[in-house]
């Protein structure tokens, strides 16, 4: 019953995750978010400075590809070598394989320009939704959630979410400084990999259960 009850939260957030960026893609399509843009570019780069500068670089590439697949390899063997759960590689390697492949897709469809107000790195692409945020939110989202059962204490599972939440949000925020992405592009990023985490949990999680309950019945037989 407790499962089915997880269960369904997780189907509803992949509903809520869903709503949210579909809300937010026609906000963009209908040229609804650009005031909102502007004004939250305009504050970010107003903190301009060279320290910041500095800070946010080095932000910027922790959520970068290559960032990502040096923390995903270590990632992979603390979980199969420390750990010893390594059916729960097939979860952290689905995420993480699936966002950047979701995240292609959605550029492709929606081909937003980035943007052109003050560059401090130039890159191309397009720009809706953001890799960064997309790879961010997956690989702390999902780090917190395989790390949460193996942390016995209160703070240590507090610190392991505040750390998640901070890298997540920290890297977002260095796209914007930097110039190449709206708000809009980092809150849609953030919401895609929302939806692909619950999804892929819930897959996971509804795995386990049926995988617990052969092993209940092949034991009472």
């Amino acid at each position: 019953m407790n499962n089915k009850f997880q269960l369904s939260w997780i189907f509803i957030l992949s509903i809520v995750f869903l709503i949210g960026f579909s809300m937010m893609a026609l906000l963009f399509s209908q040229n609804e978010v650009t005031a909102f843009d502007r004004a939250i570019i305009a504050f970010v780069q107003g903190l301009e400075s060279p320290y910041l500068t500095a800070v946010m670089k080095f932000f910027t590439f922790i959520g970068s590809f290559k960032a990502i697949i040096v923390i995903s390899l270590f990632t992979m063997a603390l979980l199969y070598a420390v750990l010893k759960h390594r059916i729960e590689l097939i979860l952290f390697i689905a995420v993480l394989v699936g966002t950047p492949i979701l995240n292609r897709l959605l550029k492709e469809f929606f081909q937003r320009a980035r943007p052109d107000l003050h560059r401090l790195i130039e890159i191309g692409g397009y720009s809706f939704p953001s890799g960064h945020a997309m790879n961010a939110a997956s690989m702390y989202g999902i780090l917190a959630f395989l790390l949460w059962r193996h942390i016995p204490t209160r703070w240590g599972r507090s610190l392991l979410i505040i750390f998640s939440m901070a890298m997540i949000v920290t890297i977002g925020i260095s796209r914007i400084y930097l110039g190449v992405h709206y708000p809009s592009d980092i809150i849609a990023g953030y919401l895609a990999s929302g939806c692909w985490l619950a999804i892929t949990i819930a897959v996971f999680q509804r795995y386990q259960e049926k995988r617990s309950s052969f092993r209940i019945d092949r034991n009472s037989a």
